[in-house]
């Protein structure tokens, strides 16, 4: 039996840092969100993760967002999606 992660941190970074300066992929964020299982399987076929203005389909076992909408919209071009957590 496998068990899903209940919750999962997910961080909004800009893809054009080339030099962060020292500082760390979570503090270089834009935005971040803990988001939790709601028991239902997405469109992509992956849990669905819900929480602070984020609904993200997540592959479990590779920490992979496979669906993400952010606000009611797709992700922002020059944004990518990290999991964290």
């Amino acid at each position: 039996m496998t068990t899903q992660p209940r919750r999962f941190t997910i961080l909004l970074v800009p893809e054009h840092v080339e030099d962060r300066g020292g500082a760390s992929v979570e503090d270089s964020a834009v935005r971040s969100a803990v988001v939790e299982a709601t028991g239902e399987m997405g469109a992509s076929g992956y849990p669905r993760y819900a929480g602070h203005g984020i609904v993200a389909d997540i592959d479990p076992s590779t920490r992979t967002i496979e669906a993400m909408l952010v606000d009611g919209a797709e992700l922002d071009y020059g944004l990518t999606a990290l999991v964290t957590s």
